[in-house]
């Protein structure tokens, strides 16, 4: 067998084992909760319906995008190495972006219910979880 082939098809064994992996231990882990009588979906988040996420990822790519700009600026002002100068100035624009987007339109009130919820007990937790 030639290593051309070896290679492909060992990436693929791969990440199949890995998704089977995944798959099957959340489903034995729901089964363990339906077993015990509580409500397998109590773990699940929520997805918010709102455009936020979608601000968020916005923000981030606006962010590479001037840190690409920059990071060509630096390299020909300054004579920063290309990898250097492009990296850095990706990532430090990228993380501005994020930042911004927690400060600015972070919803600050779901953050002090999560606070709360943290509080409770597990059996006050299990019966707040029964009732929606």
């Amino acid at each position: 067998m030639a290593v051309e082939i070896l290679v492909p098809l060992s990436c693929f064994a791969m990440i199949f084992g890995i998704v089977y992996i995944v798959v099957s231990a959340r489903n034995r882990e729901r089964m363990a909760l339906i077993e015990r009588g509580m409500n397998p979906d109590m773990f699940e988040s929520k997805k918010e319906k709102s455009g936020s996420n979608i601000l968020k990822w916005g923000l981030l790519m606006v962010g590479v995008a001037l840190g690409s700009i920059a990071g060509g600026l630096l390299e020909k002002l300054v004579g920063i190495g290309e990898d250097t100068a492009y990296f850095s100035m990706i990532v430090l624009f990228g993380g501005a972006a994020l930042i911004l987007y927690y400060f600015k339109f972070y919803d600050k009130g779901d953050e002090k219910h999560r606070d709360h919820l943290q509080d409770l007990d597990d059996e006050e937790l299990r019966r707040i979880m029964r009732e929606d």
